[in-house]
């Protein structure tokens, strides 16, 4: 594995959930927002930990179904900021320092990864939109991630 992509031993380990669109805006700008927007499930993860997003569809509330890790990071030390969207609309960011990965499907993981293994309804623990994961699933998902092998076709 890279070593950019090694987590140390301080770090915890999250997956955020978001459609592509959102999650490829906040890549492009060097945030994260999670949970439409709250400031709670933001202040659980702290600087250095790592994150990644699992999308399960491209648009916000479409049918287009992606079910992918979409990115991967480290959470910069400044805290939870609100960023106001336009007409008062104001979500909460955390910065990210954003690594090059590919775009992932998850299936090839579903039978590796802790929180899917031996699980019919893996997607159970996504709807909370954000959860902490095991340093060997997080391993298992950069590593894929940073696989030429594991880029979603075009």
């Amino acid at each position: 594995m890279n070593d950019l992509l090694t987590i140390p031993d301080s770090a915890r380990c999250w997956v955020a959930v978001a459609s592509a669109e959102h999650v490829r805006r906040g890549r492009r700008e060097g945030f994260m927002q999670v949970c439409h927007g709250k400031g709670g499930p933001l202040r659980r993860i702290h600087p250095g930990d790592r994150v990644a997003y699992y999308s399960p569809t491209v648009t916000f509330g479409g049918k287009d179904r992606l079910q992918a890790f979409t990115a991967a990071g480290v959470t910069r030390s400044r805290d939870p900021y609100q960023a106001d969207m336009g007409n008062g609309y104001c979500m909460f960011r955390r910065d990210v320092d954003w690594f090059r990965v590919h775009e992932t499907p998850i299936a090839p993981l579903l039978d590796e990864l802790s929180f899917s293994r031996s699980k019919t309804n893996w997607g159970y623990v996504l709807r909370f939109g954000l959860f902490e994961v095991t340093r060997d699933d997080m391993g298992l998902i950069l590593d894929a991630m940073s696989s030429a092998d594991s880029i979603l076709a075009a």
